[in-house]
């Protein structure tokens, strides 16, 4: 009879850790399946990127970029070039017309990722 009654406190003092067990992990689970707006979410600001991800991302901002402009009508893009550099947008080189300008600067900023746009084209001078 004594040996019952250690085997049922063993039996019940595995199914208290047992139980302990499921409840910390449950626990832990919740803590960690939070969703993106809970205030206590990363955000994109707070990851620090390396200079490699940060190079190619700038490197396919001014692709971007000059494919956009390659697609707006009116403008020639042949002595255009573009910079980007954590989304500020730079354009530096020449246009026939200030008109032609104009239509780089905002069709540059209509991109998807530009937050400014520094515009330095300037009027090339026929020769």
């Amino acid at each position: 009879m004594l040996v019952h009654t250690s085997n049922t406190k063993l039996q019940v003092t595995r199914a208290v850790k047992s139980a302990v067990t499921a409840f910390a992990l449950t626990l832990s689970l919740g803590v960690h399946a939070q969703d993106a707006t809970s205030p206590s979410a990363p955000t994109n600001a707070a990851v620090p990127t390396s200079p490699k991800t940060a190079k190619a991302t700038n490197r396919a901002l001014a692709k971007k970029v000059r494919h956009v402009l390659s697609r707006t009508k009116g403008l020639n893009l042949a002595n255009i070039y573009v910079r980007a550099v954590d989304g500020m947008v730079t354009l530096t080189g020449s246009c026939i017309s200030d008109d032609q300008i104009t239509l780089a600067g905002n069709a540059a900023g209509k991109v998807e990722g530009v937050s400014s746009v520094n515009n330095r084209l300037g009027v090339r001078t026929p020769r």
